[in-house]
């Protein structure tokens, strides 16, 4: 499986239901049960596995967005802080990028699907997951 942006986050950023230099937005694990479908999913509603597990906290972490504007190469980056649970017992294959509402799971609008390639262990340490790429808009 491989890293993907929901085709609904274009959409929702289009149609401005998603800000990125606004909005609030959370990171969240899933476990290797989770497949994300780009065409399907649309919100927080729709992601199953979640993980659970000491030191986790359910729904995710708030992540800060930081949006550069390139007109020299006509794109805009929009690019997320690290997240990390400390002192956690966790096991994830990947993690959901939202925008967070702060209501029910079906309002939030999901942004991107993270791979991590292997499942990842922690075992009583620290989880940390940073962004290495931006999500990239082409004008």
């Amino acid at each position: 499986m491989a890293s993907i942006i929901y085709n609904s986050s274009i959409t929702d950023t289009i149609n401005h239901a998603i800000t990125f230099d606004v909005d609030s937005f959370k990171f969240m694990l899933v476990g290797a049960g989770y497949v994300p479908d780009a065409l399907a999913h649309f919100r927080r509603s729709d992601i199953t596995h979640e993980v659970v597990g000491a030191g986790y906290v359910a729904d995710g972490l708030p992540t800060i967005a930081t949006v550069v504007t390139d007109l020299a190469n006509a794109r805009v980056d929009v690019s997320f802080g690290a997240v990390e649970w400390t002192n956690s017992t966790i096991d994830a294959r990947g993690g959901v990028l939202y925008k967070a509402r702060g209501a029910s799971p079906a309002d939030d609008e999901l942004v991107a699907y993270v791979d991590f390639g292997v499942s990842r262990k922690t075992n009583n340490g620290l989880f940390r997951v940073t962004f290495s790429s931006p999500y990239r808009y082409q004008m």
